[in-house]
């Protein structure tokens, strides 16, 4: 294994395990991930089942588990680290790892001390898989919208709906689905209720999954539940408390996740386009010559430090147990915004040469669109930051999931 050669930019939240992951991280996309992208681009309908056994054969879905129960107990910022780096070679490789541990956060935070002895064992070896199926297919990510219904028959829980844009949906074989318990009219923050759902339960069916734009070999497709029984002891936290546990799993881990994911493929924009320049022959020098293109690749350059730092001190933050909600959703909106810059810059520097289907700059520019909406889109963020300070500037309280959750069963991070 290579030295860890991890950005200086970046060493005040990084210790040297961090930086040793940061190795194995990169070691690990070049010699298992790497070969397997072309396969997955040239078949856009299937779903690469592959990646999820070597990510489980390093234990890696279990990132954030305590040790107690197998885990690596390692944190927010050793779980960016491996998002970071797999999607600097495939965003669909680290979606995979980024989409089980959304759920496995919600696992952590409202599961009883049952449901962590009995599953958390499983997530941890990578033998138990895991989605969170909030979204719909009408109602978006619009949570007070949800219309999946489960009504209490007086021994179970009966679950009917249909979810959609379920990250490894169709992989994965433990759901936490959000659905309504309340009648029409009662507040949404007690409206809703989460379940845990076995993928093999009777009355759970995956629609085909379909070719998307970008995350080829990744599945985010639908599911639907069709009069699913659920006992009282697969009830996620309380009832009425879905919200809660969809609202806090999106700013504290999904945002999280998908500025890693970002940030991964922003990393390899920039230093493609780089290289590309810096060999491409133009008038009697190259490309990287011109001071137009030293320009755009210093921007370029600026937004990349900016979107690690913004990245690794949210995380950083949420490990040391501070107040954090204002920093993940910034890391997320604004990260999307520079890494979508750096595409399109990317993408007119390699002019024709980056329209060819075989080439890394077009699979990137696709593989960044998909990371716009998911937990919350620029607008919602930009949206959520403007009432924080507002609220702040008036005095006003407001929920801060950070805080509420600093002394939850997910322990501290083991320090290297």
């Amino acid at each position: 294994m290579s030295m860890p050669t991890t950005p200086a930019v970046l060493d005040r939240f990084l210790t040297p395990a961090h930086q040793a992951l940061w190795a194995a991280a990169d070691d690990f996309a070049a010699q298992e991930i790497l070969p397997r992208v072309g396969r997955m681009e040239s078949a856009p309908q299937r779903v690469d089942q592959r990646i999820a056994r070597l990510l489980a054969g390093r234990r890696w879905f279990g990132v954030t588990v305590p040790e107690t129960f197998g885990g690596m107990q390692a944190g927010h910022v050793a779980k960016t680290i491996l998002i970071h780096r797999l999607a600097r070679v495939s965003g669909a490789a680290a979606a995979i790892l980024q989409a089980s541990l959304i759920p496995v956060a919600a696992l952590l935070y409202y599961g009883s001390q049952e449901q962590h002895t009995t599953l958390l064992p499983g997530i941890a070896d990578g033998s138990a898989l895991m989605s969170i199926a909030v979204t719909e297919p009408d109602q978006g990510g619009h949570i007070g919208g949800i219309q999946t219904a489960a009504e209490w028959d007086g021994r179970a829980w009966v679950l009917t709906g249909v979810k959609a844009h379920v990250g490894n949906s169709h992989i994965a074989n433990l759901h936490v689905v959000v659905a309504r318990t309340a009648p029409a009219g009662t507040r949404t923050s007690q409206a809703l209720t989460a379940f845990l759902v076995q993928g093999d339960q009777r009355g759970v069916r995956l629609v085909r999954h379909s070719a998307k734009l970008g995350l080829r070999g990744f599945s985010f497709g639908q599911i639907t539940f069709d009069r699913v029984r659920v006992l009282p002891g697969n009830v996620l936290g309380e009832v009425g408390q879905g919200f809660d546990v969809a609202q806090s799993s999106s700013i504290l881990c999904g945002r999280a996740n998908l500025t890693a994911l970002s940030l991964g493929l922003h990393d390899t924009a920039v230093s493609l386009t780089a290289q590309y320049v810096g060999k491409r022959p133009r008038y009697e020098g190259k490309l990287a010559d011109l001071s137009v293109i030293q320009e755009r690749l210093g921007r370029m350059s600026a937004r990349l430090i900016t979107a690690k730092v913004l990245a690794y001190h949210a995380v950083d933050m949420l490990d040391r147990r501070l107040p954090c909600d204002d920093e993940l959703i910034a890391a997320k909106g604004f990260g999307h915004d520079l890494a979508s810059e750096a595409g399109n810059d990317a993408m007119q520097l390699h002019a024709a040469a980056g329209l060819d289907s075989d080439g890394p700059i077009q699979r990137i520019w696709r593989d960044m669109q998909t990371t716009y909406a998911p937990a919350g889109t620029g607008e919602v963020q930009r949206r959520r930051l403007a009432e924080s300070l507002l609220q702040e500037e008036t005095g006003g309280g407001r929920t801060q999931w950070s805080v509420l959750h600093a002394a939850a069963i997910h322990p501290p991070p083991i320090a290297a």
